[in-house]
């Protein structure tokens, strides 16, 4: 527990610095907790990284983090993209003779959609101006609120398992409890800055965000379970690999984006 605290706080402390930061510092922060997700997600599914088609996810990653207009150039749409890197997959699986199979080139297409969209939609939140710090703060707060509340009201009155065959200590109290503290730290932002954001819409993202934030914590917990690992990597100790701790972030900010809940 000591260990996990002391990691959980220098990392937290790290995350929070470049967040505030912005700009270069914090976009390579997301490019690297990207890539090694990515990697975490090919071993997951018993895929070397470093074979030709884990490259060509590797390359679907860089292509959705990236930021291609800042660096002046033009590039195919997201869709273009990912039908591009759906043939090159498809392509490897030909001239591997099999070797990695169709299942493994999907996997590796679902690993960098997964894995790049939702670390890029961060960084594309932190972007917003004027107010792209008050509005990834908003959602991250939001996110750990629900966790919080989640843990601990689960703990205190939890008794109906919300879905035991996944995760069986999470409960429906629990649950609901984190919906409602996210919905009450998205209230306290709009309140510190009613100018910023309405009412209505904070109240919409700390819905959103408990929700969505929730259901990525449980995707991950039953992917770990139909593989049989407790953790997707050991880059922190006492708190797994980064798929084992962005879980929720990866679904909550494109969602949020997608929604227009955050309008890039």
């Amino acid at each position: 527990m000591k260990q996990r605290i002391l990691t959980g706080l220098g990392a937290g402390a790290l995350f929070l610095l470049l967040l505030v930061i912005g700009g270069t510092p914090y976009e390579l922060l997301l490019l690297l907790l990207a890539l090694i997700g990515f990697f975490e997600f090919a071993r997951l599914n018993g895929i070397s990284p470093f074979h030709p088609a884990g490259l060509l996810g590797f390359a679907g990653v860089l292509f959705f983090m990236l930021p291609w207009e800042e660096m002046g150039l033009d590039v195919p749409s997201d869709s273009a993209a990912i039908w591009l890197l759906l043939l090159l997959l498809l392509s490897v699986t030909v001239v591997a003779k099999n070797r990695i199979a169709v299942d493994g080139a999907a996997l590796l297409l679902l690993g960098a959609v997964y894995v790049g969209f939702g670390f890029a939609a961060m960084g594309d939140v932190r972007s917003i101006e004027p107010h792209g710090l008050y509005l990834s703060f908003l959602s991250f707060a939001a996110i750990w609120a629900s966790d919080i509340g989640a843990y601990f009201i689960g703990k205190a009155i939890g008794k109906r398992k919300l879905w035991p065959a996944i995760s069986p200590n999470k409960t429906i109290e629990g649950s609901l409890g984190g919906i409602a503290c996210a919905i009450a730290a998205a209230i306290a932002f709009q309140l510190a800055a009613p100018e910023t954001i309405g009412f209505g819409r904070a109240v919409a993202i700390g819905a959103v965000a408990a929700v969505a934030g929730q259901f990525g914590d449980l995707i991950q917990s039953a992917y770990k379970r139909h593989r049989g690992v407790k953790d997707s990597g050991k880059l922190l100790p006492g708190h797994g690999g980064v798929l084992d701790r962005c879980d929720s972030w990866i679904v909550v900010f494109p969602l949020l984006v997608l929604t227009g809940l955050l309008p890039l």
